[in-house]
C-alpha cells in the first residue's frame, strides 16, 4: 500500500480515538500525525504547539479513564471502517479507487464537525492555500471570483501582465487555452491560469458590452504580493499617516515595519490609521508582530481558549506610540484583522471606527495530510479583556457608514436602459446619479421621467449625446466617474471620521 493510503488509514484511526477520549488527547494526537509525515506544514502559529500540556492533571486522568473503558468501542469502530471499504471493494459492482475512497472517508469525517473553518484540502487546493500565504507566486497577477456562475476578474494587480494586456474589470474568463471553465470552482480555474514565468496562457474573454467573446495571449511572470500600502493625509495642518493591510502574509510584517518607519521619520507623522477592510485574515505570527510596533508585555493582547481549560493570554514583547492612532474597520474585517482592532482597542484605547466586524474568533492549524492537508479548528480566541468574538464581531467605538454607492457592484446591463425599464441594473445607476450629485427622485429601480432627467443632465454635463438612455458610452462615463468618486479619501466618510477624531 503506498504512503498516501497509509497515511489517511492512521489520520482515520487517530480522528476515531480524538472523538473518544477527548480535547486534550485530540491534539496531541493531530501533532504527532502531523510529524509523522514528510510533508511540510504552511508556517504555524508557535504558541499552539505550546497548548499541549495546558490541560489540568485531574481533566487529564478522567480522560485517560475514559480512553480506557473506551477501548472496545475503539476497536470496532476502527474494524467498521476497515470492513467497509473490503466489502465495497470486493461486491461493488464497479472497479473503485481505495485511495478515493479513504479520501472521502475523511472529506466525511470532517464535515460531520460541523465546522465552516475545518476542512481537508487536496493537493490543488493545498497548493492555492500556500500561495496565499507567500510573498510572491507566477502567474497572470489577476484577483478573481466566481460571480453569477462565470470565474470574473475583480481587478488585475498593478504592473502585472493581466494589467498590460488590458484585462478589466468584471471580464469574464471563459475558456483557458481552450478548455471550458463552466463548472470549475475559482480554486481550480486559478491552477489551470497560473504557471511558470516566462510561459504563456491564452484566455477567451466575454466582456460585458462586446458582442462576441475574444482571445488574449499572456506571458506569465512572477508577481509580487503587496499586502501593505502608505499614505499621507493631512487633518488640520497635521500629518496622518494611513497604513492599509489587505491581508496578513508572510511579509506583511516586514512590510508593514519598512513602510511605518518612512512614515514616522520622512514625512514627520503626527498620527496613524491603521485601515484593515475587508481583510480577511492570514498568519496569526503577522499580526503578532504587527502589534509589537505598539504594545508591551503588561497585558495579553488575546487570550484563547479550550473546551474545559481556562483561557490563556498572550503577550508581545514591544513598545507604544507617544502619537494617536485609530483602526477602521468594516464587515468584511475578520479574524487576524479582528485580533489586531480588539487589542488597540481594550488595550490600546484607541478607536474603532467603521462597522462591527466579521466575528471569526476561532484559530485553525493546517496538518500534511497525505498530498493534501487538513485545516481543523484547535481553539477559540477572546479579546485581552475575555470578549466572545465568534459569531459577535469586534464593534466599532465610532460607528459610520460610507455611502451607498460605495457597495456597488458595476452595471451589467444586457441592453440599454431607458423609460419605464425596471430591475436592480436601474437601482444601480440611480445610486451612481445620486452619488454623482444628480437627483433621479428615486432608488427603487424604476426607471421614470425624473431618472431620464437626470441621466440627461448628466450626458449634457459631460459631452454624451443627451438622449435620456443610458446607453454604451453613458455606462462607462457613468461607472469611470463613480470609481473616481470611491477613490477619492474625501469621499471616504470612515476615514475623514477617523482623522476628525485623531487629534480630539
Amino acid at each position: 500500500m503506498n504512503t498516501l493510503n497509509l497515511s489517511k488509514k492512521l489520520f482515520i484511526s487517530l480522528l476515531v480515538l480524538t472523538f473518544l477520549v477527548g480535547g486534550a488527547v485530540s491534539i496531541a494526537a493531530v501533532q504527532w500525525f502531523g510529524d509523522d509525515t514528510t510533508t511540510q506544514p504552511v508556517e504555524e502559529n508557535e504558541s499552539e504547539n505550546e497548548e499541549e500540556d495546558t490541560t489540568p492533571d485531574d481533566q487529564k486522568e478522567e480522560e485517560e479513564k475514559t480512553s480506557g473503558d473506551e477501548e472496545g468501542s475503539e476497536e470496532y469502530d476502527l474494524s467498521t471502517v476497515e470492513e467497509t471499504l473490503q466489502l465495497i471493494e470486493k461486491n461493488y459492482v464497479k472497479d473503485v479507487d481505495k485511495e478515493e475512497l479513504l479520501e472521502g472517508a475523511v472529506e466525511g469525517m470532517v464535515n460531520k464537525l460541523e465546522d465552516p473553518y475545518s476542512e481537508y484540502m487536496d493537493p490543488e487546493t493545498t497548493e492555492q492555500f500556500n500561495s496565499q500565504l507567500e510573498s510572491s507566486f507566477e502567474g497572470i497577477g489577476a484577483e478573481v471570483t466566481k460571480r453569477e456562475g462565470y470565474i470574473t476578474i475583480i481587478a488585475p494587480l498593478k504592473d502585472a501582465p493581466a494589467e498590460e494586456v488590458g484585462l478589466r474589470p468584471n471580464d469574464r474568463v471563459i475558456e483557458v487555452d481552450g478548455e471550458s471553465l463552466e463548472g470549475y470552482t475559482v480554486y481550480e480555474a486559478v491552477s489551470l491560469i497560473r504557471g511558470e514565468k516566462g510561459t504563456d496562457v491564452t484566455l477567451t474573454i466575454d466582456r460585458p458590452g462586446d458582442d462576441e467573446p475574444f482571445e488574449v495571449t499572456i506571458t506569465r511572470d512572477t508577481i509580487p504580493l503587496k499586502t501593505v500600502y502608505s499614505e499621507v493625509e493631512e487633518q488640520n495642518g497635521q500629518n496622518v499617516g494611513v497604513l492599509q493591510i489587505r491581508s496578513f502574509g508572510e511579509g506583511t510584517a516586514e512590510e508593514f515595519k519598512e513602510k511605518l518607519t518612512k512614515l514616522e521619520e520622512e514625512e514627520n507623522i503626527e498620527g496613524l490609521i491603521i485601515d484593515v477592510r475587508g481583510n480577511p485574515g492570514g498568519l496569526f505570527s503577522a499580526v503578532e508582530a504587527i502589534l509589537g510596533n505598539f504594545m508591551n508585555d503588561d497585558e495579553p493582547y488575546v487570550q484563547t481558549a479550550r473546551e474545559g481549560a481556562d483561557p490563556e493570554g498572550y503577550y508581545v514583547n514591544g513598545s507604544e506610540k507617544d502619537y494617536p492612532i485609530s483602526v477602521l474597520v468594516n464587515e468584511g474585517s475578520a479574524s487576524a484583522s479582528e485580533i489586531l482592532a480588539a487589542a488597540l482597542k481594550e488595550v490600546g484605547g484607541y478607536d474603532i471606527v467603521g462597522q462591527t466586524t466579521f466575528g471569526k474568533g476561532t484559530v485553525q492549524q493546517t496538518l500534511p495530510l497525505g498530498d493534501g492537508m487538513l485545516k481543523v479548528t484547535v481553539l477559540n480566541w477572546l479579546s485581552p479583556e475575555g470578549n466572545q468574538i465568534n459569531e459577535v464581531g469586534v464593534e466599532p467605538t465610532i460607528e459610520v457608514e460610507q455611502p451607498e454607492f460605495f457597495y456597488l457592484s458595476l452595471i451589467q446591463a444586457e441592453e440599454e436602459l431607458a423609460l419605464d425599464s425596471n430591475g436592480k441594473e436601474v437601482e444601480k445607476l440611480q445610486v451612481m446619479l445620486e452619488g454623482l450629485g444628480y437627483e433621479p427622485g428615486r432608488t427603487d429601480g424604476y426607471f421614470d421621467e425624473g431618472t431620464e432627467q437626470a441621466v440627461e443632465e448628466f450626458q449634457e454635463a459631460n459631452g454624451l449625446d443627451t438622449t435620456g438612455v443610458l446607453d454604451e458610452d453613458t455606462e462607462n462615463k457613468l461607472e469611470e466617474m463613480i470609481l473616481e468618486e470611491v477613490n477619492d479619501s474625501s469621499n471616504d466618510k470612515q476615514l475623514q471620521e477617523a482623522m476628525q477624531n485623531l487629534f480630539e
